[in-house]
């Protein structure tokens, strides 16, 4: 267990430190400004987070899929907890970044609306299953679609970013600064960039391994020692988002608060719309190749039950939530702050008490 916790620890650190540093590097040479490159640095810490759930969604599918989706609760809650350390004006408003007002609450709107649509559907398959006594499942074809379009939605987001508030344009306000402006002499080598890009990634796939094989171990445990599924589940979406909040920590001790504020919310709009649709995609891939048995005798992959429908539909209000704190006027006071916190952690509370 001690050899865990020091793999664990050591490649979160290392793999987040060096792709923090590749991502840096290139910003730089692109001269993004600090929302746009925080945001590319919390599109890499997904990748530790991807390698650990593609070894726990091969060993156990179903609690797999439940953990990608907790990752977003606790993503949420860690946001609204965020939200509450910011600089605040006299009236106790904390201003938020351009390019999440703008952009991102436009990501939190299509999330609500996918994790109701979705939740919806699950539960009117289950409510109006026709045919035989089994079980009812999402098999590897919704998968593919629903992956597919959701990645989709997550490649115009990061360009429409990319393209408005970075590189050459008008600056409008403080947000679209670029990060620095630095000589051709200062700016990290291509080279450079891409060994720590792939240093980063060897040292993610080391700690995916690892947790991979604590997930078995933690989910057994714990159904032994009479604890929930749900239970062992958030425990383990935590250690996925690891990379994401050692970013946050690190980035606002140092006061880079667009950074911090950039990976606290690409926690959250990143799960439904790239971590989840790889997770889809990739048990489609498990269920066809065999690293997987298909569910119901034929394509089975996920089945439809409490858990799954629940953790899908509890997903709705946090991002209805969440969109309608900062939408309405790119700020934040104490009642939106603690609003969030709240409704994050009932969500949490209600799926593992009663999932």
């Amino acid at each position: 267990m001690a050899g865990f916790w020091v793999a664990f620890w050591a490649s979160v650190f290392a793999s987040s430190e060096m792709m923090i540093m590749a991502v840096d590097g290139y910003a730089k040479r692109k001269k993004m400004n600090s929302f746009v490159a925080g945001t590319m640095a919390g599109l890499s810490s997904n990748i530790p987070e991807l390698v650990m759930l593609g070894f726990v969604l091969a060993a156990t599918p179903r609690v797999g899929f439940i953990v990608t989706i907790l990752t977003l609760h606790v993503g949420a809650a860690a946001f609204g907890i965020y939200c509450g350390v910011l600089p605040r004006d006299v009236e106790g408003n904390a201003a938020l970044p351009k390019p999440l007002v703008n952009l991102s609450t436009d990501l939190y709107a299509a999330a609500a609306g996918v994790f109701f649509s979705l939740g919806v559907i699950m539960l009117m398959m289950k409510a109006f299953k026709e045919t035989g006594n089994g079980g009812v499942y999402l098999d590897t074809r919704d998968l593919y679609v629903f992956g597919i379009i959701l990645l989709a939605i997550q490649v115009v987001a990061t360009t429409r970013l990319v393209s408005r508030f970075s590189r050459v344009h008008k600056p409008e306000s403080q947000d679209d600064v670029p990060v620095e402006t630095a000589g051709s002499d200062s700016l990290m080598p291509f080279a450079t960039i891409a060994a720590f890009s792939l240093a980063g990634l060897a040292m993610s796939i080391i700690g995916g391994h690892s947790v991979g094989e604590f997930a078995g171990i933690l989910v057994h445990k714990l159904e032994v020692a009479g604890y929930s599924e749900m239970f062992g589940a958030v425990i383990l979406s935590v250690f996925a988002a690891a990379g994401a909040f050692i970013m946050i920590g690190t980035a606002h001790f140092q006061g880079k608060y667009n950074i911090a504020m950039a990976n606290a919310s690409g926690a959250i709009t990143q799960v439904p719309f790239l971590v989840l649709p790889a997770a889809m995609i990739l048990l489609a891939v498990f269920t066809q190749t065999g690293i997987i048995p298909p569910l119901g005798g034929d394509n089975g992959v996920i089945p439809i039950d409490l858990h799954t429908t629940s953790a899908i539909f509890l997903a709705f209000p946090s991002m209805l939530i969440l969109w309608k704190a900062v939408q309405d006027d790119g700020k934040v006071n104490w009642l939106e702050t603690s609003s969030m916190v709240a409704v994050f952690m009932l969500a949490i509370y209600l799926l593992v008490a009663h999932g």
